[in-house]
Order: C-alpha cells, then sequence, then structure tokens
C-alpha cells in the first residue's frame, strides 16, 4: 500500500483557523509530542481529533492547539 503522500512530495498547507472545520480524512499538520507531522483525522469527538496513518495505525488523540494547518495540495 502506497501513501497519500510519498517521501518527498512538495505539499501545501493552510492555516486552520476554525477547527470545526475540520473532516475526517482530512490531512493535518499536527504536534505530536515535540515534532510535527502530517497525519489523517479518523475520528472526531467534540474538541478532540483522533489521528493516524494511511496504513490503519491510530496514534492517538489531539487537541486544536496541536492542529496547524490543513494539506490543501499535494505535487506529483
Amino acid at each position: 500500500m502506497t501513501g497519500r503522500i510519498e517521501s518527498g512530495q512538495l505539499c501545501t498547507v493552510a492555516p486552520v483557523v476554525d477547527c470545526r472545520t475540520l473532516a475526517v480524512d482530512d490531512i493535518v499538520l499536527c504536534r505530536v509530542k515535540s515534532a510535527e507531522y502530517l497525519h489523517l483525522i479518523k475520528a472526531i469527538d467534540g474538541q478532540r481529533f483522533q489521528i493516524g496513518n494511511n496504513r490503519g495505525y491510530d496514534n492517538g488523540w489531539i487537541g486544536p492547539n496541536s492542529i496547524f494547518g490543513r494539506c490543501v495540495k499535494i505535487e506529483p
């Protein structure tokens, strides 16, 4: 299985002003511990977002303060 974004692909990330606009399957730039990653939103529970990867692994839950942007474009 290949990822939605392959290593080295250029991605455009737009700021998220209102986390209520986020949806399941959005790709977001978020902080996990002390690093920033692009992750999929797998589920939403109020103000919590479950993030994970494209291979079925769930990384856990984060709050809106840990989400910095949404991926809006992926270059081939």
